[in-house]
């Protein structure tokens, strides 16, 4: 008498019923099958027909089972460069904010500036105009320099010429004096 494990493997060499179809069975039920088949061919073609069907559905069952693998890794690959993209975009964000404040900063900066500078072109202004008056009023000074100086040398010059007329005259106390005035005069 054949183990039921011999009789899993007549039911799958024979009549193509796989042993983890078979597994459940009892050995008595593998035998009375084993026996019932061998009799009815119309019942061995129904197995196969089965067989075949649990066949095509196990090729079925592993393509769509790999596609489902596959499309989990692709998925946990794709929810990772998601995760990834999320905190970019997050950084991003927060570079954004403080690029934002900072050019805020850099405008009321450059308000300021643009301020302060329009301030100093009135004061370059001022200050031309200033240094203008100035300049002119150095020239007029030159020459009121120039026409005192003129005017002294004559005072001089009349006050030597009169001053050598009154010398040719005798009284010394006069002559004392008008020396002492002419050394002062010419300093």
């Amino acid at each position: 008498m054949s183990s039921k494990n011999e009789l899993q493997t007549l039911l799958k060499t024979q009549y193509g019923i796989n042993k983890n179809i078979s597994q459940p069975l009892a050995k008595e039920d593998c035998e009375k099958l084993v026996a019932t088949l061998a009799v009815q061919p119309s019942l061995v073609k129904l197995i196969q027909s089965f067989a075949s069907k649990n066949s095509d559905l196990s090729q079925n069952n592993r393509y769509y089972g790999q596609m489902r693998s596959q499309a989990e890794k692709k998925l946990k690959t794709i929810q990772a460069e998601y995760t990834q993209f999320e905190e970019q975009i997050a950084q991003l964000e927060q570079s954004k904010e403080k690029l934002a404040g900072r050019k805020q900063t850099l405008e009321a900066e450059i308000e300021h500036l643009t301020v302060q500078n329009q301030t100093l072109d009135t004061k370059v202004q001022t200050l031309t105009t200033r240094n203008d008056e100035l300049v002119e009023a150095n020239d007029q000074l030159k020459k009121d320099n120039k026409d005192l100086k003129n005017v002294v040398d004559q005072i001089k010059l009349r006050l030597a010429r009169d001053t050598k007329m009154l010398l040719k005259y005798e009284d010394s106390e006069i002559r004392k004096a008008l020396i002492r005035l002419f050394r002062w005069t010419l300093g």
